[in-house]
């Protein structure tokens, strides 16, 4: 038998690291976000923001995080399920959805500091680069991309909604070259392409060909589409319905659910020190007066 060398020794195991938690699940890459959250010194605690973009099957998430030693702070988020709300109620997570919840979180977040009169951004969106200029008042809000472990890809939908920020106002250093549209030979971006992703045309597009090709496909795949009554040809008005509905009024909205309820305890409160003082005080007082009234039936005896 041949001789196989242990490679992986008893000294290996005994030295060997476990990754962070969230490293081994797969949700955080922590060589990109060290760098993302690293901070000059001589900026004396000025937080540093990200622009944060997550996806999942049915909402996008837009996020502007900064980070602290207790943990990120929120300053403000959209949500595409919030979209609805200003008329877009199918197609929640397409490139054309982030781009209208980049917007959403770029006119709330400018709101919410009083910057939105300053910065308008891009008001139609027409697929040319965009980066928003300084005025005399205040500079313009500032972060940094934030894609987690997102493959960035040309045309990725991470990038529809950094469009969609860029056009809201916010300062976000970026290029072109991922962009829809953007073309490798020739080195710059077909804004017809890109604003044609913007305004839902792909999906138009590849819906008029169902219709034609595959009808029973087109039935199941834009079941919500029919339902809703959204036909290829109103996408384009659909969206620029909704770009003029957010602007008009990026605030969310209240909730609506009803306050928790006080559940039944069934074990003690933990009392505090002065209230385990004054208890003990009780106590001996009773058990004071207890022994005085014994003394004195003793005494009359």
């Amino acid at each position: 038998m041949a001789f196989v060398k242990a490679l992986k020794t008893r000294a290996y195991f005994k030295r060997f690291q476990v990754k962070f938690k969230r490293r081994r699940q797969g949700k955080t890459d922590y060589r990109a976000r060290i760098r993302l959250i690293n901070q000059d010194k001589n900026k004396y605690n000025t937080p540093k923001y990200r622009f944060v973009v997550r996806f999942t099957n049915k909402d996008i998430t837009a996020q502007i995080i900064s980070a602290s030693i207790a943990g990120d702070l929120v300053l403000a988020a959209a949500y595409s399920h919030e979209l609805p709300k200003y008329g877009l109620k199918v197609g929640l997570t397409n490139y054309a959805a982030a781009y209208c919840t980049g917007l959403l979180l770029a006119r709330r977040v400018l709101k919410t500091l009083n910057m939105d009169q300053d910065y308008e951004g891009n008001v139609e969106a027409t697929g040319e680069d965009f980066s928003v200029e300084p005025v005399e008042t205040r500079r313009p809000f500032r972060a940094l991309l934030d894609v987690g472990l997102v493959r960035t890809t040309t045309g990725n939908r991470v990038f529809g909604a950094l469009k969609g920020a860029l056009d809201g106002g916010l300062d976000i250093p970026h290029s072109d070259k991922r962009f829809a549209g953007f073309k490798k030979d020739d080195k710059q971006l077909d804004a017809e392409v890109h604003r044609k992703y913007i305004y839902g045309g792909h999906v138009a597009s590849y819906m008029r060909t169902l219709q034609e090709d595959e009808p029973e496909k087109y039935n199941a795949h834009f079941s919500q589409f029919i339902k809703g009554g959204v036909e290829p040809d109103d996408i384009d008005e659909l969206y620029k319905s909704v770009h003029a509905a957010i602007r008009a009024d990026p605030s969310p909205a209240k909730s609506t659910k009803p306050a928790p309820k006080e559940h039944k305890r069934y074990n003690l409160k933990k009392l505090t020190y002065e209230e385990r003082k004054a208890k003990l005080i009780e106590r001996l007082n009773a058990l004071n007066s207890a022994g005085g009234g014994a003394e004195d039936d003793s005494e009359e005896d």
